[in-house]
Order: C-alpha cells, then structure tokens, then sequence
C-alpha cells in the first residue's frame, strides 16, 4: 500500500504512532487473526499488547496520563487495526467512546476516578443504547432510572452491548422522569449512568446481570452481549455530568465520533481487502496469464482502489473538523455512510477475483466478507446517516424564498 491512502500534515509524532501501530498489526495481529476468529476467542495477547503501546489512553489528556491525540490521530490508528482485524477495533472504540464523553461531560471527580485507569487499560469502557424493540429509534428507549434517596434504581433490558463481558466500566442510557414533567420530549429526559461492575458473564454486580455473547456471522473475539438491569442500585455521583436529563446529548457526542471511528474502520478492512484481491490476482493464472493483466480484472482493481482511496479522504476530513472543534455531523455522517458502503463493495470485489478459493475458510478474504455487513449496521444504519445528511444540508442550503 505505497501508494493508497495516504495523510497528508501529519506531524512526526503522529508517524512515529502509526508506524509503531502498523508493524504491530503486520507483525501481532494479522499472522493469528483468522485462526482466532473462527475460534471466536478473545484475543487477549494482542489487547495487552495495544494496552502496552499506550493505544486504551490515546486520547486522553496527558493531566490524566494518556497521550493526548487528537481524533484524526486516532481514526489512523483504527484504519491500520481494522486492516489487520476488525474486531480488535471494536474493542478500542466501545471504550474510545466512554473515555470522550468523560473527558467532555464528566464532572472533575468522575474524570479523576476513571480517566487515569482508563488511560492505563486497567479500566475498559463499554456504552450502551440499543435494546431489543427500538433499533434506530432511541426515542422509544423504555429502560428507567428512579430516584431513591442518594440514588438511582435502574430496570430494563439493553442490547448489542460490545465488550458486554470484558468492560468494567458501562455507560448506559435509560430514562429518568425526575425533575422532567409528564409531556417532555423524550430526548429531554434520557440519563447516562457510569456503572461499574466486575469482567464476566452472569451476575456482575448485584441487580445487574450479562447473560452471555450473542452468536454473530462476524465480528467474531469480541463480545457482543444483551445487559440486563434488575433494580439496579446506581450512586447519584455516578450520573455522567452529574445533572439528570442530558444523556441523549452526551450519547449522541459520543456517537458523532463513534462514526469517524466505524467510517475509518471501513477504510482499514478496504485497504485489506485490495491487498489480497491485488495479490492474488498477480498469482493466479487463466488463458496463459496472471488474472491481473486481465481487463475485466484491472477494471475492478481500479475501481476498488478509487473507493479506498475516496473513503480515507472523507474519513481524514471529517476527523479533522471534529478536532477543529467544529460541528461534524453532517461529515461524520457522509464518511460513515460512504466508508461502510465502499468497503462492501470493495470486500465483494476481492471476494469474486478470489474465485472459488473466496469461499474458502483458508483465505482471509472470507472473514473479511463476514466482518464488512456490520459496519452497515454499527453507529447508525445508511438510512439513519442519510437522514442525518439531509436535514443538514437543508439547513445548510435553506432557500430563502
């Protein structure tokens, strides 16, 4: 990949990071990730070798001992991990997301208490959202927090819950009526809890219990799990920014980021995907002639190449508004868009120059054709992200009639 994909600015540092990140990925990570993947088993060497490398505090204020990267920094280093395997991605963007939005949102004790142990990885985050009847609609979230005393109650059930079992430190997302008369729009009365519960399955602490991991097609290692809240007894302190009412905002922070993060996924598993298509067809041989200097085949490497090229561009640009301190929704939300979408296409293309041997569990365009499908879904559907485009850009473009 001399020539694909390529940042143009970046600092020395920033380099130095990506080329600390890219041998370790050449080198840790993609020698054993088919094999871990098809076991479906946690690939806890390479997450304590990224805990090593400083990558669980990356950008975490230095004050709080991380390195304090910026996003586009960051999203680099989730393109080159996903290019290895994209799961493990998974695993540094669930806690990502938690570690912003105690940076943004926290109050100065829940940032002392967590961020220094998060930085560390001794702490490993986990957000959830999603429960088993809403999807998209966050809106129609029933999960509920109840004042009582010096504390909350919480019941419900949650959904889709990446690092379920292996985090120690959960945002959740749930209503709160207190303080917000009958009538308020939904979003005006959702409250994110930092709950801290043990790594496991089955009861974690008391009223709280992740049954198990969710058998997926892909995005295999990492567990995905339901959460279920039995009066669920959480401290007042532990309401992220210490005011009732404002989670859908701090979620909706934290998600805004979290789709440069699945857009910059896409890239990575693009770039792989062009890797293995473009290798094997310089190797494999029809009518006399590697399949490369076929033109039906060229047409695809082109065309494939254009789209990687195309979606770090966009992904480089929107993390780079966000770091700007700008609003990024309407860039977030086209790259996530056209990331996932181009790395589909990508996959299927390599898939297809793979031939039969595609559907062979012995080539690793074979995951990769598993893993793609989720990054349709994750953060946001292609709807959802078109719906977020559209009403930006009328009130960008509001004709003033």
């Amino acid at each position: 990949m001399a020539r694909l994909a390529q940042t143009a600015g970046l600092t020395d540092v920033q380099q130095e990071i990506l080329s600390t990140v890219r041998d370790f990925v050449d080198k840790e990570i993609i020698p054993v990730a088919t094999e871990l993947e098809h076991r479906d088993e946690y690939p806890q060497a390479i997450v304590d070798g990224l805990r090593e490398l400083g990558l669980f505090g990356l950008m975490i204020p230095e004050e709080y001992g991380g390195l304090g990267e910026s996003l586009l920094t960051y999203a680099l280093c989730v393109e080159e991990i996903a290019r290895g395997w994209m799961s493990v991605s998974g695993i540094i963007n669930t806690h990502f997301i938690v570690a912003y939005m105690l940076k943004q949102h926290g109050t100065r004790e829940q940032k002392d208490h967590f961020l220094p142990r998060m930085a560390a990885g001794e702490v490993r985050g986990a957000f959830s959202m999603s429960e088993p009847g809403l999807g998209s609609d966050v809106s129609a979230i029933t999960s509920k927090a109840v004042k009582d005393g010096d504390a909350y109650v919480l019941n419900g059930q949650k959904m889709w819950l990446t690092n379920g079992g292996t985090s120690s430190l959960v945002a959740v997302l749930v209503r709160s009526d207190e303080g917000h008369p009958e009538g308020t729009a939904p979003h005006r009365s959702m409250t994110t809890f930092l709950v801290e519960k043990e790594p496991g399955f089955g009861e974690v602490r008391p009223g709280l219990t992740i049954p198990g991991k969710i058998d997926k097609m892909g995005y295999k290692g990492v567990d995905t799990t339901e959460l279920i809240m039995d009066d669920l007894r959480i401290p007042a302190d532990r309401v992220l920014g210490g005011v009732t009412g404002r989670g859908f905002y701090q979620m909706m922070d934290g998600v805004e980021v979290g789709r440069v993060n699945v857009a910059a996924r896409g890239c990575g598993v693009a770039q792989r995907a062009f890797e293995l298509g473009v290798r094997y067809a310089q190797q494999r041989h029809t009518f006399g002639k590697p399949i490369a200097q076929h033109q039906a085949v060229q047409f695809k490497l082109a065309e494939m190449a254009t789209k990687v090229e195309a979606a770090h561009a966009m992904m480089v640009n929107a993390a780079r508004k966000k770091d700007s301190g700008e609003r990024n929704d309407l860039e977030a939300g086209m790259a996530k868009y056209l990331a996932s979408e181009y790395c589909k296409e990508v996959v299927e293309d390599s898939f297809r120059i793979h031939g039969g041997y595609g559907f062979s569990k012995e080539y690793e365009i074979e995951r990769l054709y598993r893993e793609a499908p989720m990054l349709l879904i994750g953060e946001g559907t292609a709807e959802i992200q078109k719906m977020i485009i559209g009403r930006r850009l009328l009130e960008e473009y509001r004709f003033q009639g």
